[in-house]
């Protein structure tokens, strides 16, 4: 079973899982402390109804400490896996899986939010972000696709099913900062036979003056700035 305090031990498999070096997670945890008693406050119940008994009665969980709740939220953001398999690395059935990712994710947001981790969700408010002007503005654009259950409806099959990757997928549109290696914007969730081009289009982002844009050829034609260029094919790999 995975816990906090024996895999930071291992830097290299911490990174691997969470998408964090343990000192990274170690800044994050006492943040995600003050959220966790901010969401959900030790005067009330998981309910939101004033709590009658003392703290700490009932049956133990597995997640025992704050530094395992933050590891098994971590490790399913990053591998987004079944909630079966997920449950199988922290001892945890499917149905106690789903009620703690459902009762840890809001507690991840608003302890990156405090930290001013979060990416912006506007396009057009890219532009307006102080720490922006702050770095060498040279990014990159990318899109996103993870494999989901294949829907059971016959037209949602159809707009999430992409050719790409002959599979049912969900799509995110990313603007990454190269210097910062830091994802500035995180577009909404689309269905996965919506092309690149075309979400990009839609999130309107505006970059900040004097950015330069790296894209792929899924971008084609789009040029949102003067300093935008993608890479070009070689024949060698074309023939």
């Amino acid at each position: 079973m995975l816990t906090y305090n024996e895999l930071r031990k291992k830097p290299k498999e911490f990174l691997s899982a969470t998408g964090l070096h343990p000192e990274e997670a170690e800044r994050l945890l006492p943040s995600f402390v003050s959220a966790y008693a901010t969401c959900y406050p030790r005067t009330k119940t998981v309910a939101g109804q004033e709590r009658r008994r003392k703290v700490g009665g009932g049956a133990k969980g597995q997640l025992k400490s704050m530094g395992d709740k933050l590891l098994f939220i971590l490790v399913y953001d990053k591998t987004y896996r079944l909630q079966t398999m997920q449950g199988l690395h922290f001892g945890l059935s499917q149905g106690r899986t789903n009620y703690w990712i459902h009762h840890l994710q809001p507690v991840l947001r608003q302890a990156l939010a405090e930290l001013g981790q979060l990416p912006q969700r506007v396009g057009a408010e890219l532009v307006e972000q102080q720490h922006l002007q702050e770095t060498a503005a040279d990014y990159l654009l990318d899109g996103t696709d993870r494999q989901r259950q294949r829907p059971q409806d016959s037209s949602e099959q159809r707009e999430h099913y992409s050719g790409k990757h002959h599979a049912h997928t969900d799509k995110n549109l990313l603007v990454i900062n190269r210097q910062t290696e830091r994802v500035e914007y995180l577009g909404p969730t689309e269905a996965g036979k919506v092309h690149d081009k075309k979400r990009a289009d839609q999130a309107k982002i505006a970059f900040p003056p004097g950015a330069t844009l790296g894209k792929d050829t899924g971008f084609q034609g789009y040029e949102p700035i003067p300093l935008a260029f993608q890479p070009k094919k070689s024949q060698k790999a074309s023939s």
